[in-house]
């Protein structure tokens, strides 16, 4: 079981899958990120069987957000620069492990991208959430988004994971 902590959640992956805190990356802070300045990164990356898992995490409850409206953009963002982090890692991270499981992540047939929002109740009955999760949705299936990498991308938080994801918060 791998275990990994952001913030207040702590995300468990069980046996079979190969996990990793991406954005603390040795690979993608001391060698990938000077080079590409200003690039972004997913928070997790996980990889289950043909399957690469992009993770980013929302935790609104403690960093309430000042723009909701560019969550969609921001996570756009970090997956690419996350997939060519990816890419540059399978070819030159001093890590063999980190290396090969870039290869992997790369090698796998279906990628997921998956927004982990956790967020507080708002006491307005028309909109219950901050964040409105379904136009967040239609912006990462657009076109312009994620369509190219994932054309089903998805929001959950702890209370609704579908039983297919591979892990469990709390």
């Amino acid at each position: 079981m791998i275990k990994i902590t952001e913030g207040n959640l702590t995300f468990s992956f069980p046996a079979g899958c190969q996990a990793i805190k991406y954005d603390t990356w040795p690979f993608y802070c001391n060698q990938f990120q000077p080079v590409a300045s200003g690039s972004k990164a997913v928070d997790i990356l996980c990889v289950k069987g043909d399957v690469s898992w992009l993770i980013e995490i929302k935790d609104c409850r403690q960093h309430p957000r000042t723009n909701p409206s560019d969550i969609a953009d921001e996570l756009a963002i970090k997956v690419r620069d996350t997939l060519a982090g990816l890419a540059a890692a399978a070819k030159a991270a001093s890590d063999a492990d980190h290396r090969k499981l870039a290869q992997h992540a790369l090698k796998n047939c279906r990628w997921r991208v998956v927004l982990h929002l956790e967020q507080l109740a708002t006491k307005s009955r028309l909109q219950p959430k901050a964040i409105n999760c379904a136009t967040v949705l239609q912006k990462l299936k657009s076109r312009k988004k994620l369509k190219a990498i994932d054309a089903h991308p998805m929001i959950c938080d702890q209370n609704t994971i579908p039983d297919y994801i591979p892990w469990t918060v709390r």
